[in-house]
């Protein structure tokens, strides 16, 4: 499986791209995996502000729907729009044409995001 190094990632299976004081986000390679063929991303949270933790959509696969959960504290800027007639983008692609929002991030970054080799030691990789 592959977890790009400049990532920082969380327990809850999202990555995040670290660009000034704006964030991309995603899910992984392994949360794509485990979710089967994802068929609908949801978010409805553009503009929020919402804090590490708190949900901000919900992706919806073959099996299941799962939350998905804020990384890091800030205003939700953009949703990846690619993603309302391509949701297959998040298999294909999870950390290139799959990401999912862009936010603007408030406050400090919070203190348990993993490395890429940590990440992968959690997940068993």
């Amino acid at each position: 499986m592959n977890f790009p190094q400049e990532l920082k990632y969380t327990k809850d299976h999202e990555w995040v791209k670290i660009d000034g004081d704006v964030a991309t986000i995603g899910i992984t390679e392994f949360a794509a995996g485990e979710l089967g063929d994802i068929v609908y991303v949801e978010v409805e949270t553009i503009g929020d502000s919402l804090d590490t933790g708190e949900v901000f959509g919900s992706v919806e696969a073959v099996k299941t729907v799962s939350d998905l959960f804020m990384p890091v504290s800030g205003e939700i800027l953009e949703l990846n729009s690619e993603l309302e007639d391509n949701p297959e983008l998040v298999n294909e692609s999870p950390y290139g044409d799959g990401w999912m929002i862009k936010v603007k991030i408030s406050g400090d970054l919070p203190s348990d995001l993993l490395s890429a080799s940590d990440y992968s030691e959690l997940v068993g990789n």
